[in-house]
């Protein structure tokens, strides 16, 4: 009578025939820094209702993103904080859709959490060092148009004091947020979100008529080597499980 194959034997076997497992279908999504926590679930829940499928997550200041699109840096999506970045890869035709918005922002100024600014006039006051993104970065961009409208509720003048306060430019609003609360300024503007997501801030309300609607549209790109994949990932912003987790993280619906 012949023996008995061991059971492993039997298994590598049969592993050996069917072949190494598939990879999993990576799909690189370029995400605004101010969407980092969100993003990082939503990835997840895509994930989940995509088996095979991992999201890989590229953050960084939307100006910075768009820049690496143009000079040819592989991605699938592209989700910006503000339209003008969106468009500046739109113009060079590297969107393969129309680009729709799937969230909305808004600023507070903010300071570390055991010196709060006792009103927004702080933002001026002589000797106050204040930190914002760079004017090509959106939240760069939302606060200086923020300013220029504080000056009609402040008083001509406010947007330049401010301005003249102003100590370093970064590129993207976690770094503006973490100079603050590591207490290396003493006040900024950032996003609403932001604020809620990094410790030690203590934030300031700007008033509705002086603040932005910070608009985050995204698009599949035309070089994505997965345009189904980077398609469905873009629907899946507007669905009821994005929108709720970004809901979560402070942002407002579309």
């Amino acid at each position: 009578m012949p023996h008995a194959r061991p059971l492993v034997a039997v298994a590598l076997t049969l592993a050996l025939a069917a072949g190494p497992p598939a990879a999993a279908q990576a799909l690189l999504v370029s995400a605004a820094s101010s969407l980092t926590e969100a993003m990082e679930r939503i990835a997840v829940a895509f994930e989940a209702a995509h088996p095979g499928v991992r999201v890989d997550l590229n953050l960084a200041g939307s100006s910075t993103l768009a820049a690496q699109v143009l000079q040819g840096a592989p991605a699938d999506v592209f989700a910006s904080a503000n339209e003008a970045q969106m468009n500046v890869v739109d113009d060079a035709g590297l969107l393969a859709a129309e680009p729709t918005v799937f969230a909305r922002n808004a600023l507070v100024a903010v300071a570390p959490a055991d010196a709060p600014l006792p009103d927004l006039g702080a933002l001026a006051a002589p000797g106050t060092l204040v930190v914002l993104a760079a004017p090509e970065v959106p939240v760069g961009a939302y606060a200086r148009t923020a300013l220029e409208a504080l000056n009609d509720v402040r008083g001509d003048g406010f947007e330049a004091a401010v301005l003249a306060n102003v100590v370093s430019e970064e590129p993207n609003v976690r770094q503006v947020a973490a100079k603050v609360a590591l207490g290396e300024a003493d006040a900024a503007i950032v996003y609403a979100t932001d604020a809620a997501a990094v410790d030690g801030l203590a934030a300031t309300e700007i008033p509705a008529a002086a603040n932005v609607d910070a608009r985050y549209p995204a698009a599949p790109l035309a070089g994505s080597d997965h345009p189904d994949l980077a398609a469905a990932f873009v629907a899946f912003l507007h669905s009821d499980v994005a929108q709720a987790l970004l809901r979560e993280r402070g942002f407002r619906a579309p």
